[in-house]
Formats: C-alpha cells, structure tokens, sequence
C-alpha cells in the first residue's frame, strides 16, 4: 500500500524504540454536513488488551494497512487491508490484536439521518439501514473507492500531519464551510462508498460458519506476508506452506476468513501497491507492473483497467482522481 503502510510501519517503530504505549492517532481528513472522513492509526499491539467503544453513527471503515479483529453485534471477523468494518449507530464493538501489531483505517462516518437520506436517495428500504454484518470482504467494485481514498490520504500527509490543535481546528472548520476542491471531492467519495456498501452489505445474506482463532491467526500472518511483499512470486502452495497447512485447507480457511481467494487477494494487494506508486512518481510503467509482481505489461494493464476502471497512463494523468 505504498506510503500508507510504511506510515504505520514508522509509527510502530517509533513505539518499539521510545517504549511507549500503544494508541490510536486520528486525524480529521475532511467533513461536511452530515458526514466526516478521519485517517485512523493504531499501533496496538498483541501485548495490549482489546478495547471497547461505540459508534456514535453509523461507520464505513476502509481498512488500508494491517490487520485486527474486529467484534460487534452482527458477528466477529477479522479484518485485512481492501475490507470494509461496518458500525451501527450506537452499537458497542471491540477491536484487538492479538496477531500482530498496528491497522491503518480510513473512517467514513455519518449522521443517522444523513445517511437515512442516502439510502432513500439510493432506493433501499429502511429496513436494510442497519448493516446485518459486521465488515465487507475486499471486493472489486470496492477497489476503486479504496484507492481513490488511499491517493487522497497520502496526498493530505505529504501536506504535513502534524499541525497545533488551532490548525486542526481551521481546517476542519474550512472543510465543514465546503471550500476547496479536496473536500467536494470527499464528499462524493462518501456518497458513493455509502450507496456502495449498501447495495454489497444487503447482498451478503448468508454469513459463513466462524473461523476458528487458529484459523485467523494463520491467515492475519499470510495477509501480512502478502501485503508487505506483494510483488513476489506467492503461490497457493507456499502460502499454504508458510501457514503450516494444507492447499486445500488454507484456500478454503482463508476465504472463509478474508472473503476473497488468496489469488483475488494477492492481485488486489499488487495492484493497490501499483495504483499508488503510479500517483507518487515517474517510474516507468513497465517497471512498477514487474516490480508489483506481473509478468509483462499487458497483463498487468488489463488487469489494472479491470480494477480500476482505467489504463494505469490515465490513472496517472488524473492524479489518481482526488488531488485538489
């Protein structure tokens, strides 16, 4: 995931070499009437207990680096970089770690009656406005809304992250004012990730049986394999290898637990991992597809259009879509 994941592997560090506490850093990336968006940074870790809070509205969280489990009324799942967590309003949830250190999110958070409008507007009943599950697996009409929130993100941090409260403070009053072509292009961003994640929540009516802890703690080490070195040669059969189990067993467990095959995975981690390096610099095309793990440019050019919706020279030419 490019800067976002090395983001939260420097504040890790950071933790490791100042012994300090595990936490959770929010930062306010735009808001509007009924509606805000916070990049949200954990560094807990297996050693700190699970915490518990509640949604005070109702929550889409894009999961963007790392991963934890994540418990609340609908179910428990264990969350990996591409989902979506789900949160009802005033629903109690507890997040923990207990496979590994660290998660980066991205988290769409609404009003109840904003987004009571939204789904109107979008022709669902009101009885679908309560999510009966607890995330969304990373699925391919989902990718593009990621990506586009990732470039955003990484665009705001290259601004600077660390201002005094009084900045924070104006920026998000500039943002609630609606000015700048950034937060309008937020606000979009919020509506279609709404109207999305309902028309794919209502459509997962049948939750498969629960994984096993075992079964979890094997595929949070394989996700975290696979996103920190997407571009190399992984297999079903080392994967399975690395997880200590069978090919049969891992591709059926991981799906079980992720939502997606490890294939569908693999080549969504390569190419989130290629859409923002195609944002960040000059690389040659040709050289990020073989660095992200693809044989040869066709093949990674039909795969990214099929992702995104776009050739990797367009996805470039527009900035990866929300730069102000």
């Amino acid at each position: 995931m490019g800067k976002i994941a090395v983001t939260l592997q420097q504040a890790l560090a950071r933790r490791e070499r100042d012994g300090a506490r595990g936490g959770v850093a929010s930062r306010v990336l735009a808001a509007g009437n009924g509606w805000n968006v916070a990049d949200l940074l954990c560094t807990f870790g297996p050693r700190d207990p699970s915490f518990e809070e509640r949604h005070d509205g109702v929550c889409i969280a894009m999961v963007v680096a790392g991963s934890f489990d994540y418990r609340a009324a609908p179910g428990r799942e264990l969350l990996t970089p591409g989902a979506l967590l789900l949160g009802n309003t005033g629903e109690c949830f507890e997040c923990g770690h207990r496979h590994g250190p660290g998660d980066r999110c991205i988290a769409f958070r609404y009003a109840p009656g904003y987004f009571e409008r939204l789904a109107a507007d979008a022709g669902l009943a009101g009885g679908q406005l309560n999510f009966r599950c607890a995330s969304v697996p990373a699925l391919r009409k989902l990718a593009p809304l990621i990506a586009r929130a990732c470039v955003a993100t990484s665009g705001a941090s290259s601004e600077g992250n660390a201002g005094d409260e009084s900045e924070r403070a104006e920026s998000a009053e500039s943002t609630e004012n609606g000015t700048g072509a950034r937060q309008s292009a937020w606000g979009e961003l919020a509506v279609e990730l709404a109207t999305a994640t309902l028309h794919v929540a209502g459509a997962l009516t049948h939750a498969p049986a629960p994984a096993s802890a075992t079964a979890r703690s094997r595929v949070a080490q394989i996700v975290r394999l696979i996103d920190d070195t997407p571009g190399a040669p992984h297999t079903l059969t080392n994967l399975a290898a690395a997880a200590g189990v069978s090919d049969f067993y891992f591709l059926r467990t991981f799906q079980q637990v992720t939502g997606v095959t490890p294939h569908q995975y693999l080549l969504r981690a390569r190419l989130r991992a290629a859409a923002l390096r195609l944002r960040d610099g000059d690389e040659k095309i040709v050289d990020i597809a073989l660095d992200c793990g693809f044989n040869d440019l066709s093949n990674f050019n039909h795969a990214f259009r099929a992702e995104f919706a776009a050739s990797p020279r367009t996805w470039r030419a527009r900035g990866g879509a929300l730069r102000s």
